[in-house]
């Protein structure tokens, strides 16, 4: 009896102080969240008193994820100046527990793991904060949203029982300190509101771009950034109902939030652009208790599929931007044009209430966001919208390089790809020819299916001629694959069988010694082989007329390798045969200098190609985004070494080091006159000039005869309505259109292309031929326009234009390319342009 007692006296112990530490449990984890320092308590400063630095920002989430089990925080990657690159995902502690599983039942409901299934019950969103380095309120906010949601703010605990909230606190991390160092050290201690003191004006590049100068709100699609391409792949583990992405705009600018304004994307869902106007109206009821100034519906459009709001929305989910005013020139307080300040603490305040407000209601209508979600994907794999049912790319030996660029493209992107697998008589509209057209299919085209998860996204960056309501647009309106990447495709009304892709990588066994080695000039491979050719010492020649050697013809443009001037180079053969399986291109050996026809190797129409040393202009005067394409196609394209000079450095540069300049785009308003004339002689002299976009105009018009802008035709109405003043403007502009350009493909700038390049087209401007030069890319026809707006005016303009010239100067040449062949390194058929303009143009 005694030992039952004791042994019930113990379990009623037991249970007593179980209960105790359970209750302490509960009790800390309470107390614990309780206690969660907010930004000014851990920062040591109040929000919108300084700009916070990235590394700052990192701690403190750091921070929040370790003292708190409602948030887990994962770094997706780094910048290229090394900064790191994090999400946040915030919830009820029951759903962070069960992460990996909603997570999974989310993916499920898309397809894109191969089956699609499962019934989700949780909302996904998704804040994009700080994607444009200077408009730096958003991070600011990003912290305060964060501890409001795990501090129960705005009644946010009930919003995550049923809601996961994936933030990304700064998606520009390079861009953001540069503007944060920039007002940090130009600062005054009060903030100074005045527009014209330093502290509102930022130096060249300023903190908008990324390191290599671009705008990564433009490459959600492409991911040409290495920020862009570990985002997306984040992006994809999640695939969330809705993605905000914050911004700024100008400092007189009332807030901007959805629903967006016309043209929207015709493969927008009648879903999508409801939900907008309920998301708009609970952030108005906001705004209107706190007599906010806001607008909607007027600006940023929903058309250029490359944005954070548009991108998202063609996978699926609620992709908005919301705009704050500000941007750069707003620092810390700033006078707007009514007398009021506006300071750094208005300006992440408003961001805070609209990334609140879009949980509260994602949370509010969890169940229909994912039951349109999963309408959305399942009309994508079972009744596509899209008039073409199957796209074909031609697959080619000469395209090889640009196909495995494209493959890695559509992999990123999730887009299923296959081979037709055989030879068969087909018929669909012909990119290239504009038309119905009938082919033969090659076994190794590639096949793409409209009956995919990804549907929309392929109809969207496939479309041929995307249809736009308003001609007001916020960007470009044509960007199709088959154009940038230079590539025949063809689309089919109807849906046909594919094989799975043969992946089967390029390999030259042997290469034996030889009098000399031949590589065709057909792809940016070519290029790519050359440059690192070039830096390893091989001496190179050029061939300016096609050759025959061994029944093997090699056209203009192609490498040729002797062993006569590579003696320096032990086993040239072994060496060649390594870059030519690094750059997957063939490397021909040639066992005699005498041709099958004529030109033997021998000829002078086979010019020694001395390897270039090139310079690149830079600073204020400059686009800092045309720059940055420049500089990110050497570095990242083609890795070929450039020395980058500062534009007010010109006139005391030795230029006789180099052999070429690139002027990009660009005012060119801080070069000098001694500048310009140093860059005339620099030509004079046995230079070469390569110049692009705006910059052509220092060469143009009363300076030099042979080159001419055209004037607009004098068709403009006097009595046309002050309402439509914008857009009569419109008439002479051309927002990002394509064009088929003539190329004249026996000149070196032409070399590997052909006859037919598709040019995207951002500016009205035109030239009138060269009267004394070569007009290698021009527009002879009407019909040249392929899609994308283009005002009436400017089309008259750009009939019987140059395009891409070369002129002589002295003993030098100047070349001329009026469109941007990098245009955000996503226009892919450029880059061997661009190369020709390197290596081609001034050897024969």
């Amino acid at each position: 009896m005694k030992n039952e007692f004791n042994n019930h006296s113990n379990y009623l112990y037991s249970m007593k102080k179980l209960f105790t530490l359970i209750l302490i449990f509960f009790l800390t984890s309470a107390l614990f969240a309780q206690n969660l320092q907010s930004p000014e308590q851990k920062l040591g400063y109040s929000l919108g008193d300084k700009f916070t630095f990235h590394h700052q920002v990192v701690d403190y989430f750091k921070y929040l994820a370790e003292n708190s089990d409602q948030i887990i925080l994962k770094k997706y990657g780094e910048t290229y100046e090394g900064r790191p690159l994090y999400y946040a995902v915030i919830s009820s502690k029951e759903n962070i527990a069960n992460l990996d599983e909603i997570q999974r039942q989310n993916l499920a409901q898309t397809g894109l793991k191969g089956s699609f299934e499962a019934v989700a019950d949780k909302a996904l969103v998704w804040l994009s904060y700080n994607i444009h380095g200077n408009e730096a309120s958003s991070t600011e906010a990003s912290m305060k949203t964060a501890f409001e949601l795990l501090n129960g703010g705005m009644e946010s605990e009930e919003w995550l029982k049923n809601t996961v909230v994936i933030m990304d606190p700064c998606v520009n991390p390079d861009g953001r300190d540069r503007y944060a160092n920039f007002y940090r050290r130009y600062g005054a201690m009060d903030f100074n509101p005045n527009l014209e003191a330093v502290e509102h004006d930022e130096p060249w590049p300023g903190g908008r771009p990324n390191h290599y100068l671009f705008d990564l709100n433009r490459d959600w699609a492409w991911q040409t950034q290495t920020e862009s391409k570990a985002r997306m792949k984040a992006y994809h583990e999640w695939m969330p109902h809705i993605h905000v992405d914050f911004h700024e705009q100008s400092i007189n600018s009332p807030y901007y939030f959805a629903p967006a304004a016309e043209p929207l994307h015709e493969v927008i869902t009648d879903w999508q652009k409801d939900f907008q106007i309920q998301i708009g109206k609970n952030h108005a009821k906001y705004f209107d208790q706190n007599n906010w100034l806001y607008f909607t519906r007027e600006r940023f459009d929903l058309f250029y599929p490359s944005y954070g709001d548009t991108y998202p929305t063609f996978n699926g989910a609620i992709g908005m931007t919301y705009e704050q005013a500000g941007n750069g020139r707003a620092g810390l307080g700033a006078l707007t044009y009514l007398g009021d300040t506006l300071t750094l603490k208005d300006r992440l305040e408003h961001h805070f209430t609209t990334g609140m407000s879009t949980v509260e209601i994602a949370s509010q209508n969890a169940e229909k966001l994912n039951t349109e979600f999963r309408k959305y994907f399942s009309k994508n794999i079972n009744n596509p919208e899209d008039q073409f049912k199957t796209y074909i790319i031609k697959w080619t030996e000469a395209k090889k390089g640009e196909i495995k660029i494209l493959l890695g493209f559509l992999e990123d992107q999730k887009i299923e790809v296959g081979q037709v697998g055989k030879d068969q008589k087909l018929s669909g509209y012909s990119f290239f020819e504009r038309k119905e057209s009938g082919f033969i299919s090659n076994k190794k085209d590639l096949v793409i299916s409209a009956y995919q998860p990804k549907s929309t996204l392929i109809q969207a960056l496939f479309d041929p001629k995307p249809q736009y309501s308003d001609s007001l647009t916020y960007d470009i309106t044509a960007w199709a694959i088959p154009y940038a990447y230079g590539l025949e495709t063809y689309g089919l009304k109807s849906k046909i069988g594919s094989q799975p892709i043969v992946n089967t990588k390029f390999v030259q066994e042997n290469l034996p010694p030889a009098y000399a080695y031949a590589v065709r000039w057909e792809s940016f491979n070519s290029a790519q082989f050359l440059a690192e050719a070039l830096k390893k010492d091989v001496n190179v020649r050029i061939a300016y007329k096609n050759l025959n050697f061994s029944s093997n013809q090699f056209a203009k443009g192609s490498l040729i390798i002797t062993q006569t001037n590579n003696e320096h180079i032990k086993n040239l053969n072994e060496e060649l045969l390594k870059l030519a399986n690094q750059f997957e291109i063939e490397v021909f050996p040639i066992s005699t200098g005498f041709s099958d026809k004529i030109y033997d190797i021998g000829s002078s129409e086979i010019q020694f190609l001395q390897a270039p040393k090139i310079a690149v202009l830079m600073d204020e005067g400059v686009s800092s985004l045309a720059y940055g394409e420049i500089w990110h196609f050497f570095e990242q394209s083609l890795d070929y070494p450039i020395t980058s000079i500062r534009l007010n450095r010109l006139d005391r540069i030795n230029l006789s080091y180099y052999d070429q300049i690139i002027l990009p785009s660009g005012s060119y308003s801080n070069l000098s006159e001694e500048g310009r004339t140093r860059l005339e002689s620099f030509s004079k002299s046995g230079g070469k000039l390569i110049v692009m976009g705006s910059a052509i105009s220092l060469f143009s018009d009363k300076d030099n005869e042979n080159l001419k802008s055209k004037e607009d035709e004098t068709t403009e109405e006097a009595l046309a309505l002050y309402e439509n003043a914008e857009r009569k403007r419109l008439s002479s502009s051309i927002f990002g259109a394509i064009y088929d350009i003539q190329l004249d493909s026996s000149h070196p700038l032409a070399f590997g292309l052909g006859d037919q390049y598709f040019s995207l087209k951002t500016s009205g401007k035109a030239y009138d031929y060269l009267p004394n030069g070569w007009n290698v890319g021009v527009i002879k026809s009407k019909n040249s326009h392929v899609a994308g707006f283009a005002g009436f005016k400017a089309k008259e303009k750009q009939l019987n234009s140059m395009v891409f010239g070369v002129e002589s100067s002295g003993r030098g040449e100047i070349v001329y390319l009026q469109d941007d062949p990098l245009f955000r390194a996503f226009w892919h058929q450029g880059k061997m342009l661009f190369a020709n303009a390197l290596f081609m143009v001034g050897n024969d």
